[in-house]
C-alpha cells in the first residue's frame, strides 16, 4: 500500500524529512478496523512527532492523526461497525498513523463520521473535536447549565475553532476567543465568539472593555506560560484553567492557590494510550459531533485544502502547521 513515512527526525525542509513509501497491507484483528483512508488532516502533533521522535526500529514511521475513510474489514471481537460503513477518528498515537491507503484503529475509539459533510471537510475534526469536547465537559466540568464566561487562548486554530463552536451552541457560556490578526478574528466571530480580543495586548483590559470583568474558565491552547501571569489575573476565584499545549519551564502553581484556582491537563490520546475503561467515550462523542454536524450545528474548520495525500503535500503542509499561520485545519484527500 503507497504510505508516508519517515526514518529519522529531521527539518522539514530536507528532501527526507518525509518520503513516499510502500508498505505491507496490515490485516485486521481483535477489535480493529482495517479502515481505507480517503482524507485526512495535520495537527501539531504530527509535526511534533515527525521532529523530535525516531523510530524505534529503524523501520519507516507512518504518522497521522485525523481520518475518515471507508471499513474494508473488522476484527472478530467488533461490535459496533461493519464493512462500508464511513467512519472518522484521530487514532492511537502509539500505532502508525493514517497517512497511509489502510490503517488499523481500534472501533472504541472511532465514530460514524457525518454524513452531510465531504471527506475532506469532515476530515478536519476528529482529533480536535475530541480534544475540545473532553476539555470542555471531561476537564472543566462544563454542563448545558454552566454559565460565567469561557476565555479560549489561542481560539483561531484547529482546536480553538471546534472548542468556540461546542462552548457557543452547548453551554450558556460567554465565549471569549483570543486572535491576533484581522482574517482570524473573523473566523472566530463567524463561529460565534461573542467577543474577540488581541493576545498581543493585554489582556484582562480587553476582557474589562467587553464587559467582563473575570471570567470562570480558561483554554490555554498556545503559549501558554507567556499569558500565565495574566491567566491568574483574568480568572475568577474558584476558576478552572485547562491546558493542551507543551512547554519547557514548569508552571508556578502556587500561584493558583490565593483564589483557589484549579489546573487540568488534557490529552485526548490518554484514552487509548492507557486502554481506559471509559476508553469507548470517544466513540460515543465523534458520534454526537456528527449528529450535530448533520443538524447544522457545528461546521467544519477546515481552514486550507493542500491535495493529495503524498510525502510532497504533507511537507507543505508540516512546514504551514510550523508557521503559525494556520487558520483552521489543513486536509489532504486521496492518493
Amino acid at each position: 500500500m503507497k504510505a508516508v513515512a519517515y526514518r529519522r527526525p529531521l527539518p522539514i525542509t530536507d528532501a527526507e524529512s518525509l518520503l513516499d513509501v510502500t508498505l505491507p497491507e496490515p490485516k485486521a484483528a481483535g477489535r480493529d478496523l482495517l479502515v481505507r483512508v480517503q482524507a485526512v488532516s495535520v495537527n501539531p502533533v504530527d509535526v511534533k512527532i515527525r521532529a523530535g521522535s525516531a523510530p524505534a526500529d529503524g523501520q519507516p514511521k507512518v504518522i497521522g492523526w485525523d481520518a475518515v475513510g471507508s471499513v474494508e474489514a473488522v476484527g472478530p471481537q467488533v461490535t459496533l461497525f461493519k464493512p462500508g460503513d464511513q467512519v472518522w477518528y484521530a487514532g492511537d498515537i502509539t500505532r502508525p498513523g493514517s497517512n497511509a491507503e489502510l490503517q488499523l484503529v481500534d472501533e472504541r475509539i472511532v465514530g460514524h463520521a457525518p454524513k452531510s459533510l465531504p471527506a475532506a471537510q469532515a476530515a478536519a475534526l476528529p482529533l480536535t473535536a475530541i480534544t475540545a469536547w473532553e476539555l470542555l465537559f471531561d476537564r472543566l466540568v462544563v454542563t448545558p447549565q454552566t454559565e460565567g464566561a469561557l476565555l479560549i487562548i489561542g481560539a483561531a486554530g484547529g482546536v480553538g475553532s471546534i472548542l468556540t463552536q461546542l462552548a457557543r451552541q452547548l453551554t450558556k457560556l460567554t465565549v471569549i476567543g483570543t486572535a491576533s490578526r484581522p482574517e482570524t478574528q473573523a473566523w472566530l466571530r463567524e463561529l460565534g465568539a461573542h467577543h474577540v480580543i488581541d493576545h498581543h495586548q493585554p489582556l484582562l483590559p480587553q476582557l474589562q472593555a467587553a464587559g467582563v470583568p473575570q471570567v470562570t474558565a480558561v483554554a490555554g491552547l498556545t503559549h501558554t506560560p507567556s499569558y500565565y501571569t495574566q491567566i491568574v489575573e483574568a480568572l475568577a476565584p474558584q476558576g478552572k484553567l485547562a491546558l493542551i499545549d507543551d512547554f519547557k519551564e514548569p508552571l508556578d502553581v502556587m500561584a493558583l492557590k490565593r483564589k483557589s484556582l484549579s489546573l487540568h491537563w488534557e490529552l485526548m490520546f490518554t484514552r487509548s494510550m492507557m486502554q481506559t475503561a471509559d476508553m469507548h467515550k470517544q466513540h460515543e462523542l465523534l458520534d454526537e459531533v456528527a449528529a450535530l454536524i448533520d443538524a447544522g450545528r457545528l461546521r467544519s474548520t477546515l481552514g486550507e485544502h493542500f491535495g493529495t495525500i503524498n510525502a510532497a503535500n504533507l511537507k507543505r503542509a508540516h512546514a504551514f502547521i510550523e508557521s503559525g499561520k494556520a487558520r483552521g485545519k489543513v486536509v489532504l484527500e486521496g492518493f
